[in-house]
Order: structure tokens, then sequence, then C-alpha cells
């Protein structure tokens, strides 16, 4: 399928804008310890391995944080979102810094996903109907339960103002993409929603990463000691 995505270009404010009465942060907490751990899990993965997949773009992502198009109306809330060609704020004492003013970063987000846990946030309906109209070019869902259908995952690309399901979860604008992983993550034994590359490699987080170095050191030392050579250290 050819995408042709929106341009994710912010909307029109009135200047000066004042973030007196704006709510950035309520303490609500996430619904269940599975999201929890899917936010932390593809969140963490993005900076662990975002540049050793050759990716030099600067980038945000986070979870449960609040996207403002606008002071006039409340926030739309994502599990997960990522911008690229954006640099995150150094003073999050500053209110402009500490949720995601559309005005402020001059682009909305570029990716959003919703993991479903109920039936009630309506991620198919008014949900999608929002993120499009903030021109966020995808907007995943992702169903573990399997609430809304026998589908788990559901990529969207924004054509023309509107979603249409993505034939394959490659995501050209940002350079990833979105798989089914059936693993173990934080003693959990599931199937996660993971990012990777275009040949399905997995973005691996920094534990990953660590346990892959660990096991190629621990091979080299036992290569070494064959050949009578006590590795140092």
């Amino acid at each position: 399928m050819t995408q042709s995505a929106t341009p994710n270009t912010p909307p029109e404010l009135p200047i000066p804008i004042n973030l007196g009465s704006v709510v950035t942060e309520d303490d609500t907490p996430v619904d269940n310890f599975l999201s929890a751990k899917l936010q932390r899990l593809l969140v963490e993965a993005l900076y662990s391995s975002w540049a050793n997949f050759g990716m030099d773009r600067p980038f945000i992502a986070d979870a449960d944080i609040g996207i403002f198009a606008t002071v006039h109306h409340p926030p739309i809330v994502p599990d997960v979102f990522v911008s690229v060609d954006v640099e995150a704020p150094q003073d999050f004492r500053e209110k402009k810094n500490r949720a995601y003013f559309v005005w402020e970063f001059g682009k909305s987000p570029d990716v959003v996903i919703e993991i479903v846990s109920n039936r009630e946030d309506n991620e198919l309906g008014s949900k999608l109907d929002a993120y499009a109209r903030l021109g966020i070019p995808y907007y995943v869902v992702f169903d573990p339960l399997q609430q809304l259908g026998d589908e788990q995952l559901r990529v969207f690309g924004l054509m023309e103002g509107r979603y249409r399901i993505l034939e394959t979860p490659w995501l050209e604008q940002v350079g990833l993409g979105l798989m089914l992983w059936d693993g173990e993550f934080e003693g959990i034994q599931t199937t996660w929603l993971r990012w990777c590359d275009r040949h399905q490699t997995l973005l691996p987080t920094g534990h990953e990463r660590a346990m892959v170095a660990e096991a190629k050191a621990a091979q080299l030392a036992a290569q070494l000691r064959a050949l009578g050579i006590e590795p140092e250290g």
C-alpha cells in the first residue's frame, strides 16, 4: 500500500499562550501491571537501541504524557508516543516543558500507541478520530487480551486525513516497525509488542544488550582458555 501521510503540523494558536490554568499532571495511575510493563518495554528499548540501529534523528518517547493541541481543550493521553526530529526540553521546572504542547515542539508526535485494557476507551472510535484530527501519522492499537476482537495488533497510517489499516506494520516516516514477540520481560512470559527494523530484528532493551555482551565475553574467555590463555580480568 502506498502511504501518503498528512503532515503533522500544529493548529494555529493565539499568542501569547497562558498556561497558568492548564493541568499538566493529575497523577492518574496506569490501569494495570501489563500496561505498565508494556509502556516500559516500548520506551526503554528505543532509548537503549535507537543509535545502535543507525538512527541519528533526535527523538522523544514516553508514556502517559498529555498531548495538548490547544489550551482550550483537555489533552489526549496516549499510553506511548514517539516524536522524531525534536529535542527533549532541559528544564522541567518550566510548565511549558512538562507536557507535549504541540505548539512548543512545532509538530504533533509521529506515533501514538494505545494498549487496550477494557472496552470503555473507544480506541477504534473517538480516540482514533481525535488522533487523526491532530495529524498524527501513525496510530497503533495493541489489544493483548483481545477485548476488541480477534486481532491483537492494528497499525493505522494517516492518509488524506483519515486512518487506514497498513498492510504491514512498518512506519516508513519514522524508520521503525512493530511486531508481536513471545518471550519474557521483567519475569513475565507472554506476547509483547516490540519495535523492530525492516527485517524484523528486535530493538533490544538495555538488559538484553547487556546479556548478549556478557554471553559473547564468556564465549571469548572459553576460547582463550582452550588455547591455554587465561583471560584478563
